[in-house]
């Protein structure tokens, strides 16, 4: 993309970075219907004068019933739903098709797999340790220890760990089931260029593949309370060594924890 398109509309509006393989494809849908609302804005308010002085009554101090003969404004509108059809039809139902459409499967082993959880007024980030399994969940387990309401019992779960930080690996695909525990939360990743409502009772997924290194912070785009505007986790983005040493140790150290637990 030219360097100077890209400045006169992503920079001048203040779009944050984009950290994220689909990211340009995002801004750069953002960037044409910025350009073809400014070329409507103009067009519409150039028109609006025109009108002005064509039909001011200096100009026409006798009412004239006819009106406007010409069909320019007819045939404009119809050039505007045409465009407004590319728009819709050539990038954002493309788009949405990936989201949708090219989730991973789940028999992808370098798929890296997160559960985000959303409560009044926190994210917790849940992690299927090195067996790449989750554990079971129950409501009924959740309490002050247990915020996602693991079943310790199930074996899938001896590894399994939490993050109040959404750690993420450069450079592979990442899916995130989001659910939430009460009311409907949205976890926002802006630099990401994704987000997605988090339900009671539902586990819904996004993905993407982070492409850059950063730390960011995660937001709730859904109003959930009084404290909605509080509710702020962070997103971390690092190389992928750094990221299997990470959650290798954690992995490791959760599951040692069980196996004392059930020692005692």
């Amino acid at each position: 993309m030219d360097p100077v398109f890209a400045f006169s509309i992503t920079k001048f509006l203040g779009q944050p970075e984009a950290a994220s393989r689909h990211a340009g494809q995002i801004d750069h849908m953002n960037e044409v219907v910025h350009w073809f609302m400014l070329v409507l804005f103009v067009g519409w308010t150039l028109f609006f004068f025109v009108t002005l002085c064509k039909f001011h009554r200096k100009a026409n101090p006798k009412a004239s019933y006819r009106g406007i003969t010409s069909h320019f404004s007819t045939h404009l509108e119809i050039i505007v739903v045409l465009v407004e059809v590319v728009l819709l039809l050539g990038f954002a139902y493309q788009l949405w098709s990936e989201r949708v459409d090219g989730i991973p499967s789940a028999t992808d082993k370098d798929v890296v797999r997160i559960r985000a959880v959303g409560e009044q007024f926190r994210w917790s980030f849940h992690y299927a340790g090195e067996d790449g399994l989750f554990g079971l969940v129950s409501a009924e387990r959740i309490d002050a220890g247990n915020p996602v309401g693991l079943v310790k019992e199930d074996p899938s779960s001896k590894d399994d760990f939490l993050s109040p930080e959404l750690m993420l690996p450069k450079g592979r695909k990442v899916v995130i089931q989001v659910t939430a525990k009460d009311v409907i939360h949205n976890l926002a990743l802006v630099p990401m260029r994704i987000q997605q409502d988090a339900i009671p009772g539902m586990e819904i997924p996004m993905w993407f593949v982070p492409t850059k290194t950063g730390r960011w912070d995660i937001v709730c785009a859904q109003l959930c309370g009084a404290a909605h505007a509080k509710m702020v986790a962070k997103m971390k983005c690092v190389e992928d060594a750094e990221y299997q040493d990470w959650a290798s140790g954690r992995s490791k150290a959760a599951k040692a924890a069980a196996v004392a637990v059930a020692k005692n």
